[in-house]
């Protein structure tokens, strides 16, 4: 009985996490940002001030003791996520290829880091190439589920930590300095190089590919 409760209790944030990332998709943030003669140079101060106001917008919403404190942890991740989306299209804007910018290559260079099995199928490295692969809306949507349930984990955590606030605020602001580089990391270097895009018909294999590496990884 306990088991159940605790599963039942658990997915609950894991559901919630995965709309937040589907409402997220669903509003790709346009960029004003122009192609620039020295692109990695560029998204390096982008990717600079976007940690500076992760860092601020965590640690700020993490100072409310207690209680409270648990009520800021889902919209801290919101504020950081399009933090994180909005710098993302930026570089790619840096790099010249806003115009292409898909869901595919957000979701993948917003959570690789953290949750790598759920988003490994949608951009492949090949050689000098990103190859990345068109997904469906089902495919996207189990993708946000698994992220979710992987990242309900961190939310908790990131809730304890409001029990003290100073220090905890701290620690949560530095984490999502941490966790906005490994972003930036990310699309700075896929965007340095060539992307192609596979066509929609070959996007159903590799989605039966995560069904099983999900199954495997105990998701």
């Amino acid at each position: 009985m306990n088991a159940i409760t605790t599963t039942s209790a658990s997915a609950a944030p894991a559901s919630r996490i995965a709309r937040i990332i589907l409402d997220i998709l669903g509003d790709v943030p346009r960029s004003a940002e122009p192609a620039s003669v020295s692109p990695r140079v560029r998204a390096e101060t982008i990717a600079a001030n976007a940690r500076r106001r992760a860092f601020l917008a965590s640690a700020s919403l993490s100072l409310p003791p207690g209680p409270l404190g648990w009520l800021t942890v889902l919209p801290e991740l919101v504020t950081i996520w399009r933090i994180q989306a909005k710098m993302v299209a930026d570089i790619a804007g840096a790099f010249g290829q806003k115009s292409t910018l898909t869901r595919e290559q957000m979701l993948y260079c917003l959570f690789r880091h953290t949750a790598a099995q759920a988003v490994r199928d949608l951009v492949v490295r090949a050689g000098e190439r990103f190859v990345v692969r068109h997904a469906t809306a089902h495919a996207l949507r189990t993708i946000a589920e698994r992220i979710g349930v992987k990242l309900s984990q961190r939310a908790l955590r990131n809730g304890v930590s409001r029990m003290l606030p100073v220090i905890g605020a701290a620690g949560v602001g530095a984490y999502a300095w941490l966790d906005t580089r490994q972003v930036a990391r990310t699309a700075i270097a896929m965007f340095s190089h060539e992307i192609a895009f596979e066509s929609a018909r070959s996007t159903e294999v590799p989605a039966r590919r995560m069904d099983q590496l999900a199954r495997e990884a105990g998701l």
